[in-house]
C-alpha cells in the first residue's frame, strides 16, 4: 500500500521532470554553441523531433496501459500530450524567430509556397486545438464531441511525420523509425474494428 501511495505521489512530478530534460539539454547546446554550422536549422530540427517523439509517446500510453495492465500510463497521458504541444510551440517559435526572422508579412507567403511549412503549421493547429480542449472541464462540456476531436491526434502525428520527412529529405533513418512506430500504433487502434469486420 505504501509503495502504491509513493508511486502515485511521485508519478506526475517524475514524468514532468523527465519530459523537461530534452528542453534543458537543448538549452545547454545553445549555451555552449554546440549546434553545428547551422544553429538555427539544427535547433528547429531538434525541437520538432522532440515534439514528434512526445506525440508518439502520447499515442503509446493507452496501448502500454493495456499490454502491461498499468493504469499509470493513462494517468500521465494528458501531461505527455501537453509536452508534445510544448515542444511543438518551441519549434514554431524557433522557426518564427530564427528562420523567418519575425517577418510576419512573409508568413502567408511561406505557408503558400512551401508545402512542408504548410504541413507543419496544420499539425500545430491541430495540437493547439487538442491542448485547449484537454482540461477536464472541456471534456465535460464537449461530451461525445471530445472523443472525435481528440482522435485527430493521429492525423496530427501523420502530418508531423510527413513534415519531418520533407525536411530531412536524404536522411530517412530516424523518420522511418517514427513511421513504423506510428503504423504500429494506428494498427493497435484499428485492430478491434478490423477484427470485428473480419469475423462478421
Amino acid at each position: 500500500m505504501t509503495a502504491t501511495f509513493n508511486l502515485k505521489r511521485f508519478l506526475k512530478p517524475g514524468v514532468f521532470s523527465f519530459a523537461l530534460m530534452p528542453f534543458f539539454l537543448i538549452g545547454w547546446k545553445v549555451a555552449t554553441n554546440n549546434l553545428g554550422p547551422d544553429p538555427a536549422k539544427a535547433l528547429a530540427l531538434e525541437t520538432g523531433s522532440w515534439a514528434l517523439r512526445f506525440l508518439l509517446l502520447t499515442l503509446a500510453m493507452t496501448p502500454m496501459s493495456q499490454v502491461f495492465g498499468r493504469v499509470e500510463f493513462v494517468k500521465v497521458r494528458r501531461m505527455v500530450g501537453l509536452f508534445a504541444f510544448f515542444y511543438a510551440s518551441v519549434h514554431f517559435l524557433v522557426w518564427l524567430v530564427f528562420l523567418l526572422e519575425l517577418r510576419f508579412e512573409a508568413l502567408g507567403e511561406e505557408l503558400l509556397e512551401r508545402p512542408f511549412i504548410t504541413l507543419g503549421f496544420v499539425a500545430y493547429l491541430i495540437l493547439s486545438l487538442l491542448a485547449v480542449t484537454s482540461p477536464r472541464a472541456m471534456v465535460l462540456k464537449l461530451g461525445r464531441r471530445w472523443k472525435y476531436i481528440h482522435r485527430s491526434v493521429y492525423l496530427a502525428a501523420t502530418i508531423a511525420l510527413l513534415h519531418l520527412i520533407w525536411i530531412v529529405r536524404s536522411n530517412f533513418g530516424e523518420a522511418l523509425v517514427y513511421g513504423l512506430l506510428l503504423a504500429m500504433l494506428l494498427l493497435f487502434r484499428l485492430w478491434p474494428i478490423l477484427r470485428r469486420k473480419l469475423l462478421s
